[in-house]
Parts: structure tokens; C-alpha cells; sequence
């Protein structure tokens, strides 16, 4: 067992850091991250394996999704009755989620139920049921889902998007399938997807709380050390984006609606790109600062032509969307677009202003202690440190980091990601758009 432990002096104003949290890696790979919180009477437990929609065929798209959400239904020790029993009695919750990489877990508990808390983890991981009944029930839930989703338009051209951006690599593939792959799931399905692809390679585990690190990571050594998966399959490796070769206009109907959503944008960086940090404080001046930034002056405040307007930057273990999106009147729809390539335009051809860099950059160091002030906002910050391999020491470099990126830098890095000539335009609506971008 490999035990790389630091001294976690219990310091609430501190940052995280080498010194206040504890490691552990299990000699079967799972990793553990660990900080006290003396000022909390309860834990907060989350992570992840990597047991995500990658590992889909396409025959049966939304098998892990539905997979995760069977584990809490019931185990080969508890029935689903049981579980839940033990979770409103202890005042705790737990549950599961699928994505494209991995399948993630959170919970909460006081700290003296930790215990039980950890045990139901290890139970829904290693020993689900699948009871036929309640897998039933899941796909009837799903295939609402899935209805809802074909009806939204914010849903629908977010499909489209992934499709036109990422052609050929495995992020076009909706991670909760379609219909009619969910349709042809069954329980075997989920037994034999379950078996093959969890275990404890690759899984990351993180629990902040009133309870002191060092016996955290032995608990969990004590529930999960035995856990072995021979075979369990390694994780796949995430290509790069091919960029689009001009921009791409796709419009997709969508009947008896009253707005249209528009997405513009293209791929985006990975978490650990030595240019992410400054992508994510241009992608705020570009769309969320204040009033959601540029986009939404000019759109939305200056000339009214939309409900919302702003500007996401995800960015995980692969290259996720640099996109701005937009909610308008129908009728709105081709000015919005000019008026966003307008501003995508200027903010890859010329730097942002001092002012705006500047106010953008005190917003993300004053609000980052805030972020961690809670159980759940360190649980998380945890996570993002081992699963992104950022260092342990990446939040009390922070602020400097911040404070080192350029307008020159960001200015690169939008002409890099945001190339205006090479961008997909999608529309979603109750009517047909006659686009000419």
C-alpha cells in the first residue's frame, strides 16, 4: 500500500494545501483525499470511478448512465426500502450520477455516521441487486427524461452542437442515450456492464468534516481495500478536437415552441491546459462578469434582443465547449447572431482592457475562499486537485496564478479556441431559420 500522509493542522482560515490534506492511495488504486474541519459536526463524502458513457456501444448509449442510477435500488445485502431506512434515520443521503468519464457519488452525514455512511458506498459500488422491478421503473423515468429532453430547445441544441463540433470523437454522444437505445437496456445489461467496468482502478474518493483525517483514510482502507476487479478495463484515451474547417450552420426545428436557443461556439481545453485559467477569466469578461459580460451588454442589456445571453467554458479530463448561447424572440434570432460573432470577433482580435481584466481577476481571488468555506465547496476542491493532477499546493498558488495571466495571454488563447472563421452556429426553434453566417 503506497501512503503518501501530511500533517493536517486544523486551520479553517487556511487554504488547502500539503500541509492540511491527507493522502492515501490503496494498494488497489483508489485514492483518498482528506481534510478536517473542526468548526462541522458532518461530513461530506464525494468521487468518482471512471465507468462513464465511453464505455457505451452505441447500440446501448445510456447503459451507464442507467446503471448508476440503479445502484441505490437495492444491493444483494439491503433491500431499496432498507437503504433509504438507514439514510432518514441517520439524517444523511447518498447517491450516484453518470457522465460521460465517470460515474460520481456524493453523500453527507454527521460524523459520527460516517461509518454507515461509507459502508452503503461500498455496498451500492460493489453489490448491487438490479432488481427487475425497479429497473423497470428507472427506464420508464428515463424515457420521460429523454422526451422532456427532445422538446426543450436549450437541450436540443446542445445535441446538435456536440454533434457538429465534435464529429467523429466520443463527446457527440449524448451521455443518456436516446429512446430507443434505452428501450433495448436490460437487466443483463446492467449486471454484465457493472462486472466489467467497476472497480477500484482509477476511483478518487474525498471527505471533508469534524472527523480527523488520518482515521478517515483508515476507514476507508477497512471497506475498500478487498475490492478487486480483474480485468477492469483502463481508461480510454480522450483525442484531441479536430477544428471546424469553416463555420457551420445547422438549424434544427423544433415545433410549438416560443423561443429559440442559439449556441455558437467550438471546442474548448482540457482542465489541466497550462492556457485553461486564462480561457476561463477571458470567458468571463467575454460572458459572465457582471450582467453575464460582453455578450450580455450587447445582446441582451444594450439591444434587447434576448432573454439570457452569456458565455459557458467547460473544460474536464477531455476538451469540453468554449460556447456562447442565447434565448430570443424567434423573430430575433439573426440579429443576436451578428451581434454575438461581433463580439467574438473583437474579443479574438484585440485585447481586453485593464479595467476588465483587472475587475475579473479580484472577483476570482476574493471569491475563491468563499467557495471553500463550506464541507461540500472543500469536498470539491479536493476532487479537482487529484482528478485534474493540479498539486496539492494549486489553491494557495492561486491567487498569483490569477494574477499572472495577460491580456496578451488571453487574447492567444481566444484566437486559438474562439477562431470566429471556424465556429458552429446552431439554432433551435418553433421556425425555420434562414441563416447566412
Amino acid at each position: 500500500m503506497a501512503n503518501q500522509s501530511f500533517a493536517h493542522a486544523d486551520t479553517a482560515v487556511s487554504l488547502p494545501g500539503p500541509a492540511n490534506i491527507t493522502r492515501l492511495e490503496l494498494a488497489n488504486g483508489i485514492v483518498v483525499l482528506s481534510r478536517a474541519n473542526s468548526a462541522s459536526a458532518s461530513v461530506v463524502l464525494t468521487g468518482s470511478l471512471p465507468a462513464g458513457s465511453l464505455y457505451d456501444s452505441d447500440e446501448k448509449l445510456g447503459l451507464a448512465g442507467f446503471t448508476a442510477s440503479a445502484l441505490m435500488r437495492g444491493t444483494h445485502r439491503r433491500s431499496f426500502s432498507e437503504i433509504y431506512d438507514i439514510l432518514e434515520t441517520a439524517g444523511a443521503s447518498l447517491g450516484f450520477s453518470g457522465g460521460t468519464h465517470s460515474v460520481s457519488f456524493s453523500g453527507r452525514a454527521l460524523a459520527e455516521d460516517l461509518d454507515n455512511l461509507l459502508i452503503l458506498l461500498a455496498e451500492a459500488l460493489q453489490e448491487p441487486a438490479f432488481p427487475e422491478e425497479h429497473v423497470e421503473r428507472l427506464r420508464a423515468q428515463l424515457l420521460t427524461s429523454l422526451a422532456i429532453r427532445d422538446q426543450d430547445t436549450a437541450d436540443v441544441a446542445s445535441l446538435v452542437f456536440d454533434q457538429i463540433v465534435y464529429r467523429g470523437h466520443p463527446y457527440r454522444r449524448p451521455e443518456d442515450g436516446y429512446a430507443d437505445t434505452v428501450r433495448s437496456i436490460q437487466r443483463d445489461d446492467l449486471i454484465d456492464f457493472h462486472h466489467i467496468t467497476y472497480g477500484p482502478r482509477g476511483m478518487l474518493i474525498t471527505i471533508v468534516g469534524g472527523i480527523d483525517p488520518v482515521l478517515v483514510t483508515e476507514k476507508v482502507r477497512q471497506v475498500f481495500e478487498n475490492w478487486h476487479t480483474p480485468g477492469q478495463p483502463g481508461n480510454p484515451e480522450i483525442p484531441d478536437v479536430t477544428p471546424l474547417d469553416q463555420v457551420t450552420t445547422q438549424v434544427t426545428q423544433v415545433p410549438e415552441k416560443s423561443q429559440s436557443d442559439i449556441l455558437i461556439g467550438a471546442a474548448g481545453l482540457r482542465r489541466n491546459s497550462p492556457d485553461f485559467l486564462a480561457a476561463l477569466l477571458g470567458n468571463s469578461i467575454l460572458g459572465q462578469f457582471g450582467t453575464m459580460g460582453r455578450i450580455g451588454d450587447a445582446v441582451r442589456e444594450k439591444a434587447g434582443l434576448a432573454y439570457y445571453a452569456g458565455s459557458g467554458l467547460s473544460g474536464g479530463l477531455g476538451p469540453g465547449p468554449w460556447q456562447v448561447s442565447a434565448g430570443v424572440n424567434p423573430e430575433n434570432v439573426d440579429r443576436a447572431i451578428d451581434l454575438i460573432i461581433q463580439e467574438i470577433r473583437r474579443f479574438t482580435s484585440e485585447p481586453v482592457n485593464v479595467e476588465e481584466l483587472e475587475e475579473t481577476q479580484a472577483n476570482f481571488i476574493g471569491r475563491l475562499p468563499i467557495s471553500l468555506e463550506s464541507n461540500s465547496g472543500l469536498a470539491s476542491a479536493l476532487y479537482n486537485l487529484e482528478r485534474h493532477q493540479l498539486g496539492l499546493d494549486y489553491y494557495q498558488q492561486y491567487a498569483e496564478l490569477v494574477r499572472r495571466v495577460t491580456r496578451e495571454h488571453i487574447l492567444q488563447v481566444a484566437h486559438r479556441y474562439l477562431d470566429p472563421e471556424r465556429l458552429a452556429v446552431v439554432v433551435a426553434g418553433p421556425a425555420p431559420y434562414e441563416g447566412s453566417q
